[in-house]
C-alpha cells in the first residue's frame, strides 16, 4: 500500500520556514536558491525518489508528488527546480521497473548530491521529447551533440543535463539520442540569460552544445523518432508532469491560505459584523477556491495512486497524464486569480507574497504539455486517431 508523505521521511518545517524566508529575496534580485539546495542536499531530498534500499528516501511518485507540493507552499522556485531533477531519477525507477538497469548510475549520483537538469526544451520544436532540433552525430564509443538548450533549471549547480538529439543518419531510419551531458564537458556552455516574469530562482539557463562527446555509458536510450513508448520516455512524461503538477497545486494552496487569512482578519466600516469573512460574495471565493483545489487535488492523487498501484489504463494513460497536469495548472490559477480578487489592491505591490504566487503560477502552462498541445492529445486520444497522422 502506498504511504502518505507523513508517513514517509519529510523536509523539516523549521527548514521550510527558511525557505519562505529567503524566497522572495530571490525573487527580488533573480538569484538561485543556493542555500536551499546546501540544506536540502544536506538532509539528501537530492535522493528522495532513490529507492531505499539503494540508500534514497525510497519515495514513490505520488509520495514525492505530495511532498513537492508541500515544498512549493513554502518556496514555489526551489520546488519546480526539485522537480526538474527528481524527474531523472524517476526514469530510472521506470527502467528498473522494466529490468533495465543501464541508468542505474543515476542513483549513485544522487546520493553523492549532484544535480541534474532538463535538456529538452527547444526553440522551434513543441513536441521536444520525441522531437529534436539539436543533431546527434555517431562516433566510436558515443555520439557528439550540438545544438541549443533552453529552460535548464538549476543553471548554476547541474552536474548532468539530461539533453536529446537527433541523429538523422541513424541505420534505419531518424532516431532520437537521449544522453547525459556531464558539466565542463568540452563544447558544452551554460548561457546565464534567465530574467522572467516568475519562477526566477529556478535560473533556467540555456546551453549551448558545440560538438559535445557523451559516450555510451551516459546515454539514456536511442528511439525512433516519434516513438514514446520505450521505459525511458514514459518516464518522462509520468513523473515531471505529475510532480509539475503538484508544484502549482501547492502555489495554490499557499494562496488559498493567504486568502483566507485576509478575509479573517481584514476590517470594513461597511460589514455589520466587522470582518471580510461576513461577507456573502467573499464568502462565495473562498468556497470557488476550495472547490477547485479539492477538484484539480483529486485528479492528481488519483493519477498519482493509479500510477504506483500499476493501475491498468492501457491507452488511456495518454489523456490521463495530460489532463491531470493541464488540470492541476488551470485550477492553481483560477485559485491565486481568485485569491487576488479577495485580498484586492494589497496584492499588486511589489513584495507582497501574493504577487509573486501570482507571477510564479502563470509559468505553470509553459511546461510541456501546454494548452494547445494537450487538447490535441487528448482530443485524437479520446477520437483514437492518435498514431494515425503523426504531425511530424
Amino acid at each position: 500500500m502506498t504511504q502518505t508523505i507523513s508517513e514517509t521521511r519529510n523536509i523539516p518545517i523549521d527548514m521550510l520556514e527558511r525557505f519562505r524566508a529567503r524566497a522572495a529575496g530571490h525573487d527580488r534580485t533573480n538569484t538561485y536558491f543556493a542555500e536551499d539546495l546546501a540544506e536540502l542536499r544536506g538532509i539528501g531530498y537530492l535522493a528522495a525518489a532513490v529507492p531505499a534500499e539503494r540508500g534514497g528516501w525510497g519515495l514513490d511518485l505520488a509520495q514525492l508528488a505530495a511532498s513537492q507540493r508541500r515544498l512549493a507552499r513554502y518556496a514555489p522556485a526551489t520546488a519546480l527546480a526539485m522537480t526538474m531533477h527528481s524527474y531523472w531519477i524517476g526514469i530510472a525507477n521506470e527502467m528498473a521497473r522494466a529490468g533495465d538497469d543501464s541508468v542505474d548510475w543515476i542513483y549513485t549520483a544522487a546520493l553523492a548530491g549532484e544535480v541534474f537538469a532538463a535538456g529538452h526544451a527547444e526553440a522551434g520544436n513543441d513536441i521536444p521529447v520525441l522531437l529534436s532540433t539539436c543533431q546527434a552525430r555517431r562516433v566510436d564509443g558515443g555520439y557528439r551533440l550540438t545544438g541549443r538548450k533552453q529552460f535548464g533549471s538549476n543553471g548554476p549547480a547541474w552536474s548532468w543535463l539530461g539533453a536529446h538529439a537527433l541523429d538523422v543518419d541513424a541505420e534505419g531510419g531518424p532516431k532520437v539520442v537521449h544522453a547525459f551531458v556531464k558539466r565542463g564537458s568540452e563544447g558544452a556552455v551554460v548561457v546565464e540569460n534567465w530574467d522572467t516574469l516568475g519562477m526566477r530562482a529556478t535560473q533556467s539557463y540555456d546551453t549551448r552544445l558545440d560538438e559535445v562527446f557523451v559516450p555510451d555509458s551516459r546515454v539514456g536510450c536511442v528511439v525512433p523518432a516519434g516513438d514514446a513508448d520505450h521505459p525511458f520516455l514514459v518516464g518522462m512524461t509520468m513523473w515531471p508532469l505529475a510532480l509539475m503538477g503538484a508544484v502549482y497545486l501547492g502555489i495554490a494552496d499557499r494562496a488559498s491560505e493567504l486568502a483566507v487569512a485576509h478575509a479573517r482578519n481584514k476590517k470594513s466600516m461597511a460589514i455589520e459584523r466587522g470582518a471580510y469573512a461576513y461577507n456573502p460574495f467573499v464568502q462565495h471565493q473562498i468556497a470557488t477556491m476550495y472547490l477547485e483545489l479539492d477538484a484539480a487535488a483529486a485528479v492528481l492523487t488519483g493519477f498519482t495512486a493509479d500510477w504506483v498501484a500499476g493501475t491498468d489504463h492501457g491507452a488511456d494513460w495518454v489523456p490521463k497524464v495530460y489532463s491531470m497536469k493541464w488540470r492541476a495548472v488551470e485550477g492553481a490559477k483560477r485559485v491565486v486569480d481568485t485569491a487576488l480578487d479577495v485580498v484586492g489592491g494589497a496584492g499588486m505591490f511589489a513584495g507582497n507574497e501574493l504577487e509573486r504566487l501570482y507571477r510564479d503560477v502563470r509559468c505553470g502552462g509553459f511546461h510541456p504539455g501546454n494548452d494547445a498541445l494537450t487538447h490535441e492529445m487528448v482530443g485524437k486520444a479520446v477520437l483514437g486517431i492518435i498514431d494515425e497522422q503523426p504531425r511530424w
